[in-house]
């Protein structure tokens, strides 16, 4: 791993390039992978090359991912954080369904203290559900506050936001203490550009999903274009990018091949010259009138 300054989410140092188990689950994040040999080398390998930040639900798979990194790696290292998230459940036919009230939430808290073998959460993202596809407005108030009760109990530690507009974050920062927001956000999709200002000035980390998604062929061939220049793959261009464009960033890319792993962590490695980063930053302009 680089020597990229770690940042504090919560209260905790991490580095800035950890690992999202989203991909551990089976087709559609639904169901056991195909290989769980394989799901438990891929997390025993990240925590091996220094990673110390994974991203999980207990509504991956469900229960999926979670059991696996129990599987896979406890105990836990002292100076692993583990963020999950809630506020979502998934249906029969692997449908996700808002999962809000006080009782989903405090049964979903306890579901990823027991398949994770925690009796503390680091960190519990809300995942806002007003749109499962991306962030709309609606209140935060009801949720928040049971997640807040829960904190005061001691099963949570942290709470940070996911799926949420800048105006959800500012007030939700009204009701509790939030650590985290976790976004769509890429070098093509680029809506949350202030909002990642703004928790940088205030020491908040910024956690970006979907870190190379929803490209167009032209941001693709830029993309492509200054990888090959730098003898990299385009992946791990977009990682760079994202750790340069600032340092609250932390990215959580997911995978199920070992291959891929450390070709995700090499990211960490990459710098970008000024000439690369403005030609990345062009991407974002076409995307803007997409």
């Amino acid at each position: 791993m680089s020597t990229i300054e770690p940042f504090v989410l919560g209260d905790r140092p991490v580095k800035r390039l950890g690992y999202g188990a989203m991909q551990l689950a089976g087709p559609g994040v639904f169901g056991p992978p195909k290989d769980r040999d394989a799901a438990l080398a891929v997390l025993r390998e990240a925590v091996a090359a220094g990673v110390n930040h994974i991203d999980t639900s207990d509504f991956y798979g469900p229960h999926v991912t979670n059991r696996i990194i129990r599987e896979a790696l406890h105990p836990y290292s002292d100076n692993l954080v583990i963020v999950t998230k809630v506020g979502a459940r998934r249906g029969a036919d692997a449908s996700w369904i808002p999962a809000f009230s006080a009782n989903e939430l405090t049964q979903a808290v306890h579901d990823n203290l027991g398949n994770l073998g925690l009796d503390v959460l680091d960190v519990v993202n809300l995942r806002a559900m007003f749109d499962v596809h991306g962030p709309a407005e609606g209140s935060l108030e009801a949720p928040l506050a049971t997640l807040a009760e829960l904190q005061r109990k001691g099963l949570i530690r942290h709470i940070g936001l996911s799926n949420v507009t800048p105006r959800q974050v500012a007030d939700a920062r009204k009701m509790v203490e939030v650590v985290c927001v976790q976004n769509q956000y890429n070098l093509a999709h680029r809506a949350d550009d202030a909002l990642i200002d703004d928790l940088a000035r205030d020491g908040l980390a910024y956690v970006p999903f979907f870190p190379l998604g929803g490209f167009n062929p032209l941001q693709s061939s830029i993309l492509s274009d200054v990888a090959a220049q730098l003898g990299a793959k385009p992946m791990q261009v977009a990682l760079a990018w994202l750790l340069q464009r600032a340092p609250n960033i932390l990215l959580i890319p997911g995978t199920s091949s070992v291959a891929h792993l450390r070709d995700n962590l090499a990211a960490a490695d990459i710098v970008l010259s000024d000439d690369a980063l403005t030609a990345l930053d062009g991407i974002a302009a076409p995307a803007a009138h997409g």
